[in-house]
């Protein structure tokens, strides 16, 4: 923390797990998230995915008085959870895996993931180690413009298990999605869960072992 404190309001490069750089001011820390601001979003990084940060070599204009951070901590020390709760309800956009950012917002926070609503994905089930960064939308406005009537308040009727692992669990025998489908062997069946071991029956009849503390998403496709 010491060390992070050092950076503090100054400009910052950040790499992240999967050749993610990002370059901001360090406007907050905690033992597991830092704040950069990276004009005009906030950007809340989880240091679980920091594979290295420094202060930045680039030349950078003066920086304009920093606005009022978007999601209130409400308590000094910032905790990644922390800002999970407080960003329950609140349009934000995550970034967990490839070249897509999900747009929504989280409804419910479990002991190891959070269900988060998507107006494309529907309700998406999120591993909590494997979010790069949350940004916050600016106030009052919602993903894609769309009314606030697209978005639920109880936004699946799929009971909650406590666990991703038991998440998982609960789905078996549904048509299933990891990772946003952007690989297509992780689009099927799940047929069987073994521990960290997931049995998926793909589109060809193929059967495919994952092994459950890589997959980073779940959800199940064409949900109403």
């Amino acid at each position: 923390m010491q060390q992070l404190n050092q950076l503090m309001g100054k400009y910052i490069d950040v790499e992240i797990s999967g050749r993610n750089q990002l370059t901001g001011v360090l406007i907050d820390a905690g033992l597991d998230i830092i704040v950069i601001y990276k004009d005009p979003d906030f950007v809340y990084i989880t240091l679980t995915n920091v594979q290295h940060l420094e202060l930045s070599s680039k030349q950078m204009d003066e920086l304009a008085t920093i606005p009022d951070v978007p999601i209130d901590q409400q308590t000094e020390n910032i905790s990644y959870r922390k800002v999970l709760d407080n960003a329950k309800g609140r349009f934000v956009e995550i970034y967990v895996t490839g070249n897509k950012s999900v747009h929504g917002y989280v409804t419910s926070i479990m002991n190891d993931y959070f269900l988060f609503y998507s107006p494309v994905y529907k309700s998406l089930f999120v591993s909590l180690d494997h979010v790069k960064w949350i940004i916050p939308s600016p106030p009052n406005v919602t993903p894609y413009s769309l009314a606030h009537q697209h978005f639920p308040v109880n936004p699946t009727a799929i009971p909650l298990s406590r666990t991703f692992a038991q998440q998982c669990n609960r789905l078996s025998g549904n048509l299933v999605v990891f990772d946003l489908g952007e690989d297509h062997n992780k689009i099927g069946l799940l047929e069987t869960i073994e521990g960290n071991t997931i049995k998926l029956i793909t589109a060809n009849g193929k059967s495919l072992l994952w092994n459950l503390r890589h997959l980073k998403t779940i959800h199940l496709p064409g949900e109403a």
